[in-house]
């Protein structure tokens, strides 16, 4: 199987939820791409702040999980958003994802998120912490 198929598979219902789409996974970089539905907005109707880092927060913690080791698991322990422009109802968001460490006990994410004509969104960093699988008594 391989990774995209892997993400469809093990797809979160959050994930489903918000209608997230992958469209590449790699180890390296993971993309995305999520329609902005009325349900998902603010007043006026662009995309709520929660619901485009909930896109980010997704993809970093696929692209961890195609990083762990058999048995791990993983969970977010920080994230930071710097939103730059809105993204209107009805628009097409793309979020890509790619990795600032690998480690061992955490790994760190940056996440673009970019309209369709490739304007820039949002930034979002986020570490996920990497839990160990529990010995086996």
């Amino acid at each position: 199987m391989d990774r995209l198929e892997f993400l469809e598979e093990h797809s979160l219902p959050f994930a489903k939820l918000l209608g997230i789409k992958f469209v590449s996974a790699m180890p390296e970089r993971i993309a995305a791409q999520m329609m902005v539905r009325e349900d998902m907005c603010t007043i006026p109707a662009v995309l709520h702040g929660g619901a485009l880092m909930a896109l980010a927060d997704t993809l970093g913690g696929a692209a961890t999980l195609l990083n762990l080791r058999d048995g791990a698991t993983t969970t977010t322990i920080e994230s930071k958003t710097n939103f730059f422009a809105p993204a209107p109802v009805g628009a097409t968001i793309t979020a890509e994802c790619t990795p600032l460490h690998r480690g061992r006990r955490t790994m760190v994410w940056q996440t673009r998120v970019t309209s369709a004509e490739g304007r820039l969104l949002a930034l979002v960093t986020q570490t996920q912490m990497v839990l160990e699988a529990a010995p086996e008594s």
